[in-house]
């Protein structure tokens, strides 16, 4: 298998920069928000102030478009929201998104503009898991739960050949630990993975090396990895499900990753898409210049967060018709 890493077709790309706009938003968000984020105590105040700070950021730059479909969904374990675009069709294949933000802040209500905007550029049904939060939940509730909602798309009559397992930040996290799950289960894979700003390393240690020569806008690693700390207390940094090798994952899903160049993670995102690689999966990493920490969720701000969910439009279906060619192939051998 492949795995590639492409810059030149971006806007900007050839000279290695993102447009006015969004310069100058990093810039003034590394003057104003990093101070805040960096300050806010991790004490019940000043996590439940970050959840209203970010809720209202997420619903100023990035509003749900108008005659979005929402249904919530409460089924024995699994919480979370049906989100449904205009034009978007009921069919064989769906995104599950998880959302991010440290294990600790955000919700499906605070990413409903993003996964209605990802429903309208795809065509297809958005569920949205709404797992529990630490510190109120630690570690592994939110894994359990994102377990529990792709075993109940199952359940439902999906297809595991059809789902994208879609995230971003922590979610990414989440997303990989499924995945590894998966194989040591034997429970089928997705068809494909979707993947924004992805955290794999929990300890932050790649993303102080990333900030040695560029200071994330919005969050230092200090302050990111003790957000993480409230989900992770009390548990070795060890653990195959903190720590993740996707080395010996079998069917791995074909998996598009994009990063700002901007932002500290872009050190996790090169590291899963080396992962994938090396374990024999197919991996496209889109690191896109001067771009922020899930920009794509930031359309009001941020030119590029439209042109970033096309590219996630061209790839889930090529990477879904690959898988069922490959699938076949495997079939036709086995005969």
């Amino acid at each position: 298998m492949t795995s590639t890493t492409r810059t030149d077709h971006l806007p900007y790309g050839a000279r290695g920069e993102g447009s006015p706009r969004t310069r100058l938003a990093a810039l003034m968000t590394r003057l104003t928000l990093r101070p805040i984020t960096n300050l806010l105590p991790m004490s019940r105040c000043g996590i439940e102030l970050s959840r209203r700070l970010v809720a209202t950021s997420m619903n100023l730059l990035g509003p749900v478009p108008k005659g979005t479909n929402v249904d919530l969904v409460a089924d024995g374990s699994v919480r979370g929201e049906w989100v449904r675009a205009p034009g978007s069709t009921e069919g064989p294949r769906v995104i599950l998104y998880i959302h991010g933000s440290a294990y600790v802040i955000c919700s499906a209500r605070t990413h409903r503009g993003l996964t209605a905007r990802l429903s309208s550029s795809t065509g297809l049904p958005v569920f949205t898991v709404d797992y529990r939060l630490a510190p109120e939940h630690p570690f592994p509730a939110a894994a359990d739960d994102l377990e529990a909602a792709y075993r109940w798309l199952l359940g439902q009559g999906y297809d595991a050949a059809n789902i994208v397992i879609a995230g971003d930040s922590a979610g990414g996290h989440l997303a990989a630990d499924l995945i590894i799950e998966n194989d040591r289960t034997g429970t089928p894979q997705p068809g494909a993975m979707l993947l924004f700003s992805p955290l794999i390393d929990l300890g932050f240690e790649l993303s102080a090396r990333i900030e040695r020569t560029r200071k994330d806008p919005m969050i230092s690693a200090k302050a990111a990895r003790a957000l993480v700390a409230l989900y992770t207390d009390g548990q070795d940094a060890s653990l195959p499900r903190l720590r993740l090798d996707l080395a010996g994952v079998r069917d791995l899903p074909s998996t598009l990753i994009q990063v700002g160049g901007a932002e500290m993670l872009r050190g996790d995102a090169r590291h899963l898409h080396d992962m994938i690689g090396a374990a024999g999966g197919h991996s496209e990493l889109e690191i896109w210049p001067d771009q922020m920490h899930v920009f794509q969720a930031l359309p009001r701000l941020i030119p590029e967060a439209a042109r970033a969910l096309e590219h996630a439009a061209e790839f889930i279906p090529r990477a879904l018709d690959n898988q069922v060619v490959q699938h076949d192939s495997k079939e036709q051998v086995r005969r």
